[in-house]
């Protein structure tokens, strides 16, 4: 009974995320996200920014060894189930992550949200590093989450309906990237439309999840709440599609019960605890 009791376990997520100083995205939706969905969240900062709800005024990085080595004491002592990977503000960070996570034989899933621009509009990640970025973590990916302002960065096209989203997720995937999800929140039509690389045609489309629009101000956080909860989901065992689906209703949840709290002057956080689950132990 008591050798039973001590090989149980929690299910452990990592995060290489920046800080949010307010504590609606980065480090802090992740944290929340994961734990509402019933996993331990373990963490590694690469950046802390100064903002709020109006907007971010500062970022300051973390130095790349201090960012690979909270990796590696993770990694090495916790084993996670699933690593997401969020803001990373400068190639020699995104180098340094990609050599470290590289040194490992096996890695769980790993799922990316490009982080790129703010709800505010602050650029969040240099432009000289988009391309490092490209190279060096996008292969890595088990699932890439860009909105479609980072998915027109990331494949050089423009996305003007839902009908160009099929060019701009080739021109993704043909860059070494295994699946995307292209988020299309910000189109009259709000379906999102998972990719997977081919052989064939260089893209398939897997699956489309339409959302109807929640007319809320308080959608701060919702790409770093809806990757976290897509890593949180997968380290529990579920596949690829279902995790996207049952992360998007989770985030749709978030949005809706958080509608009408006022925290901030500007955009505030969703309502990550709506319906929090026990820490699941196995």
């Amino acid at each position: 009974m008591i050798e039973n009791e001590t090989n149980k376990r929690y299910i452990i997520t990592l995060s290489i995320a920046g800080s949010d100083s307010s504590g609606g995205a980065g480090i802090q939706a992740d944290i929340k996200t994961m734990s509402a969905l019933g996993c331990f969240a373990a963490t590694a900062i690469t950046s802390v920014t100064v903002q709020n709800t109006m907007g971010v005024s500062a970022v300051q990085k973390i130095e790349p060894e201090i960012v690979t080595g909270q990796i590696r004491a993770v990694i090495d002592d916790l084993q996670p189930s699933a690593i997401k990977i969020g803001m990373v503000n400068d190639s020699e960070t995104i180098c340094a992550i990609a050599e470290t996570l590289n040194d490992y034989d096996t890695l769980p899933p790993i799922i990316i949200d490009p982080v790129m621009v703010s709800t505010s509009g602050s650029r969040l990640m240099q432009q000289d590093a988009i391309e490092t970025f490209k190279k060096e973590l996008m292969p890595m990916a088990t699932l890439l989450t860009p909105n479609i302002a980072e998915a027109e960065v990331l494949s050089g096209c423009p996305i003007e309906d839902i009908y160009s989203i099929n060019s701009v997720a080739q021109m993704i995937l043909s860059q070494n990237c295994n699946a995307v999800l292209i988020k299309g929140g910000h189109l009259v039509e709000k379906t999102d439309r998972l990719y997977v690389k081919s052989y064939q045609n260089g893209a398939t489309l897997v699956a489309s999840y339409h959302h109807d629009s929640i007319n809320s101000a308080n959608t701060h956080g919702t790409g770093c709440t809806l990757s976290s909860a897509i890593a949180a989901l997968m380290a529990k065992g579920e596949k690829l599609e279902d995790a996207i689906l049952k992360a998007k209703e989770y985030v749709s949840e978030a949005i809706a019960k958080g509608t009408y709290i006022n925290i901030g002057r500007g955009a505030g956080p969703v309502n990550h605890f709506f319906n929090p689950q026990k820490m699941i132990v196995r």
